[in-house]
């Protein structure tokens, strides 16, 4: 196995959620395909998103909009971990995806010798930044 890729499912915001990511965090859509694009009918809203992959920061993540009759349910069991290379870069991206989300803990130095912070976007997604101090040596 190369690696786990996190795909996050959505209630027809995908395209809006992962515009929103690429533009706070940084990366590229890489691949976005519509309901519409496809051949067969699917029932589905053409304009909403089939299936897309994005690359932020080195790592992949894909998404989709649910098709009729499907729904998600956003709950905290799922947080995606972004690991800054330092903290003025986390302080930065927190802020700008807190924009419309709910912030559950505001960045701050923890005792594990780490900045840290966690936020609930406005998309529903749940994220933990992190930054870990260098160690004395």
């Amino acid at each position: 196995m190369n690696s786990i890729v996190p795909y996050l499912n959505y209630n027809g915001d995908a395209e809006a959620a992962f515009n929103f990511y690429v533009e706070t965090i940084g990366g590229k859509i890489e691949f976005m395909q519509r309901f519409g694009d496809v051949p067969n009918d699917m029932g589905a809203d053409k304009d909403k998103i089939l299936h897309l992959t994005a690359t932020i920061n080195g790592s992949t993540l894909m998404a989709s909009d649910c098709p009729p009759g499907v729904s998600v349910s956003f709950g905290n069991n799922v947080n995606l971990s972004l690991n800054m290379s330092s903290a003025a870069e986390l302080d930065e991206k927190f802020a700008k995806l807190a924009e419309g989300g709910t912030i559950t803990m505001a960045p701050e130095d923890t005792f594990w010798g780490a900045r840290f912070a966690m936020l609930v976007d406005k998309f529903g997604i749940c994220w933990m930044f992190n930054f870990d101090y260098p160690k004395e040596q």
